[in-house]
């Protein structure tokens, strides 16, 4: 850095509080031109309201905002916007029956006379924008059609695609893969020689050194500290973040038992492409007591075969499922989990939560048959059913008849890991378990998988994240275009080999 940069934004003294939960307390941050800050801090630091203060899209209780030297008081996200402010969600804030284009431009459409939305236009800007993300899909298709990835991405080009003074990343790589990644780095690194500050909040602290200039740590709605990169090293982050040393966790060996769920020969027809599979013939085992990861690029079709074993493609699905050796007719979630048989999914909001009901009403829903007295709910029943489990996962919440909505979203996260686990499942299927979550969190759900292996349960994760697949299976599955490319023991796999197994023939591996 040769000379100070200039001052875009600061916040002073952001207070904010929600019922039962100051989310912050007091706090002050600088934004510069052309540097990028991470902002790190445990699910429920506070980092997510900061930032949709800064968004517009909250109000804080005190403090103030100062951009470009004059205070503002922002009223609305597009008022933050027409200020050159953008923000980019952790969770998905995109219009899922309009289209790419559409979604990219939403508020901002290029007009015929002033009346009339150019699409033709449209279209062709929002393809550029597609084509420097290097996602592969057309201007015109509908949102609701793509996976939570491309979604992710589509995101990062409508916050892209206006003029941006300050741009807000929410955990921007938490659903894509590592080329796309690449690929948003090089854009980040385009936007700073643009003199765009940008705030990028994150728990892969191993990013930092591609993209950040300075660090600011965030603790239970305060700020602990900020520094530049290079002046504090990745131990004292963490340990400024949770206020104690955290230890590492890994898989820990111990004996397996006999098969526990079987998997033969699973296909699913791609649903616009005749003679395509999102599927095709997969098949395999997970031991009493093991944990399968499953890999594989973006398409491989890691989500779309969890969704097969769990009853989501009935009628459209073909293959076999064993549970204990016993054939088990899968055709709903309902046959799933009565088979013993729990699935995580990949999108929490979408298809995990009711965003309107409380936390103990969320962790009761699969099985509400146990809060059932006389064919009536239970209140109390049902909040004796799932305390031990909220209380597993450590949720951080005022009470059980807390709205999950008002939950970070990691805390949103742990309550659908206990609703599942209330269930008392043969098999848990992980998709995506630790997308959005912090460093204490993730060392929390590795200690538990671990736990419940040791019970007897058996697991399946899905991950983009290799380092996490390599850490935590004992063995690995490797998808590629809806096929198995290899199967391989954790002891002996190697990043190549996976990436070499994920990869389409004839791809070079990344470097």
């Amino acid at each position: 850095m040769t000379e100070v940069s200039e001052i875009v934004l600061q916040a002073r003294q952001i207070s904010k509080s929600f019922p039962g939960v100051k989310a912050l307390d007091a706090v002050d941050l600088t934004l510069r031109a052309g540097r990028l800050t991470a902002l790190l801090g445990e699910n429920g630091a506070g980092k997510s309201t900061l930032m949709n203060i800064l968004a517009g899209v909250q109000t804080p209780d005190s403090g103030e905002l100062i951009l470009g030297g004059s205070p503002v008081a922002l009223t609305s996200p597009r008022h933050a916007l027409d200020l050159g402010i953008a923000m980019i969600h952790q969770e998905l804030s995109l219009v899922p029956d309009l289209t790419v284009a559409e979604n990219i431009f939403l508020g901002r459409e290029p007009r015929l006379f002033d009346a009339l939305i150019d699409y033709q236009t449209m279209n062709r800007r929002a393809a550029e924008w597609l084509k420097l993300l290097e996602l592969d899909v057309l201007p015109t298709t509908v949102v609701g059609r793509l996976r939570v990835g491309q979604q992710q991405l589509v995101e990062i080009a409508r916050a892209m695609a206006g003029d941006v003074r300050i741009l807000i990343m929410d955990e921007p790589t938490s659903a894509i893969t590592e080329h796309e990644t690449e690929v948003l780095f090089r854009c980040i690194n385009d936007l700073k020689r643009q003199n765009v500050a940008v705030v990028y909040i994150t728990h892969r602290l191993e990013e930092l050194s591609r993209i950040a200039d300075d660090v600011a740590v965030m603790r239970d709605g305060c700020m602990m500290g900020t520094a530049e990169l290079g002046a504090i090293s990745q131990e004292q982050m963490v340990h400024m973040m949770a206020g104690r040393e955290l230890k590492a966790s890994v898989r820990t060996s111990h004996a397996l038992g006999d098969d526990v769920l079987r998997v033969e020969s699973v296909s699913l027809p791609h649903p616009t492409r005749p003679a395509d599979f999102l599927v095709r013939d997969v098949s395999f085992r997970v031991r009493k007591g093991e944990v399968l990861g499953i890999f594989g690029l973006m398409g491989a079709g890691r989500t779309e075969l969890l969704e097969c074993i769990f009853g989501l493609h009935d009628g459209v699905a073909t293959g076999d499922v064993y549970v204990n050796d016993r054939h088990v007719e899968i055709r709903s979630p309902r046959d799933a989990i009565r088979s013993g048989i729990a699935l995580v999914p990949e999108d929490r909001k979408r298809d995990g939560l009711v965003l309107s009901m409380t936390v103990a009403e969320n962790a009761s829903l699969a099985s509400l048959a146990q809060a059932e007295r006389y064919g009536l709910l239970n209140r109390r029943a049902e909040h004796e059913h799932v305390q031990r489990y909220v209380k597993r996962f450590r949720v951080k919440s005022p009470s059980l008849r807390e709205c999950i909505v008002n939950l970070s979203g990691g805390n949103q996260q742990k309550v659908i890991l206990a609703k599942w686990l209330a269930t008392g499942p043969t098999v848990l299927m992980l998709d995506e378990p630790t997308r959005g979550i912090d460093v204490q969190a993730k060392s929390e759900i590795y200690t538990l998988i671990n736990e419940l292996t040791a019970e007897g349960l058996a697991v399946v994760i899905v991950s983009s994240e290799l380092p996490e697949v390599m850490a935590v299976s004992d063995r690995i599955v490797v998808l590629c275009e809806g096929r198995e490319t290899a199967e391989l023991d954790r002891k002996h796999a190697t990043d190549e080999q996976i990436l070499s197994a994920a990869l389409p023939r004839g791809a070079a591996i990344p470097c």
